[in-house]
């Protein structure tokens, strides 16, 4: 599986799941079951890759304003949820992720920023084709800290004057 079929594998069923991450990552498992093992570790590799890319301070504390705060384990899911949203909004907000206010249509921090199931679908589908866990994908582990420059991520002055599009559109 290549970068545009692990995309175009989001996108449909993200588009089917209507924006549902708990039911895109029903969906994904599906999808992934319909594949070979190897394919679905190149899938795994895809998104892992993806995941540590966006650990970011900057996108950390974007997720901290869309959720109203954003514990390790919040901003986790928010990565696997964003990589969820496709490549245009994952690519945009990891290069800029004020950027956000203008690529989400609607986010309601009750539904939206939480795909702690999309982390693990292809773990699911690889056990369920092979009846094994999914093996060491051979990536760089994840860096210790977030790139970037460390900031209070509870200071909403901070967060406020950092990205004031997102601010403004859903904090204000």
């Amino acid at each position: 599986m290549d970068e545009t079929e692990f995309w175009e594998l989001m996108d449909s069923t993200r588009e089917a799941a209507e924006g549902d991450a708990e039911d895109q990552a029903d969906l994904l498992v599906e999808k992934l079951t319909q594949f070979d093992p190897d394919a679905v570790l190149d899938f795994a590799r895809h998104f892992e890759a993806r995941y540590n890319r966006a650990y970011l301070w900057d996108l950390w504390g974007a997720a901290a304003v869309l959720l109203d705060g954003a514990s390790d384990d919040v901003y986790d899911y928010f990565r696997c949820w964003l990589i969820g949203q496709g490549r245009e909004v994952f690519e945009g907000a990891v290069h800029d992720p004020d950027s956000l206010a203008e690529l989400l249509d609607d986010f309601d921090d009750e539904v939206d920023g939480d795909g702690e199931d999309l982390g693990y679908a292809a773990d699911e589908a690889y056990e369920q084709l092979t009846g094994t866990e999914i093996p060491d994908l051979g990536l760089p582990p994840q860096p210790p800290e977030p790139v970037g420059a460390p900031f209070d991520l509870e200071d909403e002055a901070v967060l406020a004057e950092r990205f004031p599009a997102l601010w403004d559109r859903f904090r204000e």
